[in-house]
């Protein structure tokens, strides 16, 4: 269940949520359908994927649908998303290319639209006097090795460089989070199992050793809404995440929906073996805040030597924050997990209907 709804700060306001027509944004649009915000402003490129949303949302949320309006455009395109924030209270950046593969045959396209579309989103957002901007980032930022990972990284740093810059002048407050592996997600894994599982076909796992964390979209959109009323300038916020096997995983489905055996067919172009949520260097100065992390930007200018008596050497923790070392979950505790996802239960129910 959400921990937070809309807070009273967005009431009679405008949100635009980039990349709109993905998991992400079309969660939390459902999230805010209901409340007191004025107008929810969805900006993507694909036309197809809008007119989907807009019929599903004149038939499931016919009181609501009005609040929403569409705006075609890419953040590739300075001019575009200029024209769209115009009026615009507060940004949810989730545009961005996040397939590992495709990213490693085309990080060119990884750059444009994760560095320079973030760069594009930003200087438009504080040309408009936008109030405040939320930006997704993703584990695999922390320590790349892959081109998905290296764009999201720079995306952190283009993010930093632009809150410190907005705050000088008292302008848009601008803030990052950094998510784990997303369940159910357009593009994951547990769709892959359980389609291959109804096909009577045996689950393919890169690797069963391999670790990763676990999100549901609730607790990602939860992340985002946390930091919108937390949020500093610069801020990082990362949520505490249980973390399992692709192995575990694997088995968890299998459990639910049948076991239809297993293949292992080795890593992917720049997979890791498990992912980073905070780096040794980010978790020694890492606020704990509860069920989140929040770490606070590097405020000093490139006039370093003046610092040297105050900040003194740079220290790093013992080890990072990794889905290797978080709460491990076993396969009841997966099964549980994946269990919170409206995905895995309407995919159980019609299971159930046939």
């Amino acid at each position: 269940m959400p921990k937070y709804n809309s807070p009273e700060f967005f009431k009679g306001k405008t949100l635009m949520i980039t990349g709109g027509t993905g998991s992400f944004g079309t969660t939390v649009l459902k999230r805010f359908l209901s409340s007191d915000i004025e107008q929810i402003r969805i900006f993507s490129r694909d036309e197809k994927k809008q007119d989907d949303l807009r019929h599903e949302l004149q038939a499931k949320y016919p009181d609501y649908s009005e609040k929403v309006r569409f705006f075609i455009g890419d953040v590739r395109d300075f001019n575009s998303i200029r024209d769209a924030v115009d009026g615009v209270d507060f940004i949810f950046h989730a545009a961005a290319l996040k397939q590992v593969p495709s990213c490693e045959f085309f990080p060119v396209e990884a750059v444009k639209t994760n560095v320079l579309g973030t760069e594009n989103m930003l200087n438009a957002a504080i040309q408009a006097k936008v109030k405040n901007v939320v930006c997704l980032s993703t584990d695999k930022a922390a320590y790349p090795i892959n081109a998905m990972g290296i764009s999201k990284a720079m995306m952190e740093k283009v993010i930093r460089a632009n809150a410190l810059r907005a705050a000088e002048k008292g302008g848009t407050v601008i803030s990052c989070t950094r998510y784990g592996n997303v369940m159910c997600s357009r593009g994951s894994i547990i769709p892959l199992f359980i389609e291959q599982i109804k096909a009577g076909n045996p689950i393919t796992i890169t690797d069963p050793n391999m670790t990763r964390f676990l999100m549901n979209l609730d607790e990602a959109v939860d992340l985002v809404m946390f930091a919108f009323e937390h949020a500093k300038p610069g801020d990082l916020f990362v949520q505490k995440s249980d973390a399992s096997t692709i192995g575990t995983l694997g088995k968890a489905v299998q459990q639910l929906f049948g076991d239809t055996g297993t293949k292992i067919i080795g890593a992917r172009h720049g997979e890791k073996l498990y992912e980073t949520l905070l780096t040794k260097e980010e978790r020694v100065k890492a606020e704990d805040m509860g069920d989140y992390f929040r770490v606070t930007p590097d405020e000093r200018g490139l006039n370093y030597d003046k610092y040297l008596a105050t900040y003194g050497s740079l220290i790093e923790a013992d080890e990072a924050y990794t889905s290797h070392n978080t709460n491990r979950l076993d396969v009841d505790g997966t099964v549980k997990k994946i269990m919170t996802t409206e995905y895995v239960n309407e995919q159980l129910q019609t299971m159930k209907e046939r």
